[in-house]
């Protein structure tokens, strides 16, 4: 079979790789989409903090089960699934107090080893979760609004509050998507005009704030809040100065939910704003099986229109191009979805 391969930072290529063989408890499976996530980017940039090359990527997909043994979970041959992509040890103190997420030694697809964005996969049947009846396109969003929508749920949002979303890639704007799903107020935050526009209007939120100066974002945060600051703030960027401005428009009092990831550190960080404002830092990794069972339900009764995250779609042929192009536009490309049918 052919797969997908980052050989090193800004190198893509398919390349032929021996097909994979299904042990018991797992299932064989046909890849249908896969979408690019910004961890994907990273590794390709070489700024993934967790990534070691060559590497398949890949995590967020769906599927065709091909082969399966009779499972307890009404899986079989035929069916159009996704999957959780975070393996865990099951041993560590994490996983033994039930967070699996938070595992020690985690190893996500694409990451840590290797990725679904090959011809064929095997998984564990622990791991594949029924898609329901879900386009495969869009049901091979549910992982990256996973992740959003466990960051929003680390937050406990409510009803009424303010929210920021500092980020308006998919990951970002999935957050502000589940927090407006929770009755919140959200403003969306990016440094990017055109992802901005495309993501408010789009997903119908309540605020845009342009951070295009220090200045200007202070001035937005004041306006949008009367100067009190905002109740819940989100990271989903992976910067030393997004998280500096989620801390800064936070008010005192407020949760702030870092999801975004990075390798460089914040210099002259004053952690006293932490104690001033009695901040509650909550940190976000990965998501649980209940939040894929959760959304692939709501997504499935219409409560979110996630297709319209995607902006670009290419064949997995030409996979080196869709990375290419992604890291010379992430200003204006949101989600891109690798079609492997």
């Amino acid at each position: 079979m052919k797969a997908i391969c980052i050989k090193e930072p800004g190198q893509v290529v398919i390349q032929e790789m021996e097909m994979p063989v299904r042990k018991p408890g797992e299932a064989l499976l046909k890849l249908l989409y896969g979408g690019i996530c910004g961890s994907d980017l990273g590794s390709y940039r070489g700024a993934n903090a967790y990534v070691s090359y060559p590497r398949v990527p890949g995590h967020e997909f769906s599927a065709e089960i091909i082969e399966i043994d009779d499972n307890d979970k009404g899986l079989k041959p035929g069916m159009i699934v996704t999957c959780n992509p975070y393996f865990n040890c099951g041993s560590c103190y994490s996983c033994k107090r039930g967070l699996v997420n938070a595992c020690t030694d985690n190893q996500t697809m694409g990451v840590q080893r290797e990725g679904a964005f090959a011809e064929y996969i095997t998984m564990p049947i622990e791991r594949i979760y029924d898609g329901k009846g879900l386009d495969p396109k869009v049901l091979a969003l549910i992982e990256p609004f996973c992740i959003s929508y466990h960051g929003v749920s680390r937050a406990d949002v409510k009803p009424g509050e303010r929210v920021l979303v500092v980020g308006a890639g998919t990951i970002g704007v999935l957050a502000a998507v589940a927090a407006k799903a929770k009755g919140a107020e959200v403003t969306i935050c990016d440094v990017a005009p055109d992802k901005l526009d495309y993501a408010y209007k789009t997903f119908g939120l309540d605020h845009k704030l342009l951070n295009d100066s220090p200045e200007a974002f202070e001035k937005g945060v004041a306006d949008l809040t009367n100067g009190d600051g905002f109740d819940v703030t989100i990271e989903a960027v992976g910067l030393p100065n997004t998280f500096q401005n989620c801390l800064d428009a936070a008010c005192f009092g407020a949760r702030v939910v870092l999801i975004g990831v990075s390798k460089r550190n914040i210099d002259d960080f004053f952690f006293t704003i932490i104690q001033k404002k009695e901040l509650n830092i909550y940190g976000s990794r990965n998501a649980m099986k209940k939040d894929f069972l959760e959304l692939i339900d709501l997504v499935k009764a219409g409560g979110v229109a996630l297709e319209k995250i995607v902006t670009n779609t290419y064949k997995w042929t030409d996979a080196p191009k869709a990375f290419e192009d992604f890291a010379a536009n992430a200003g204006k490309m949101l989600k891109v979805v690798i079609d492997f049918t």
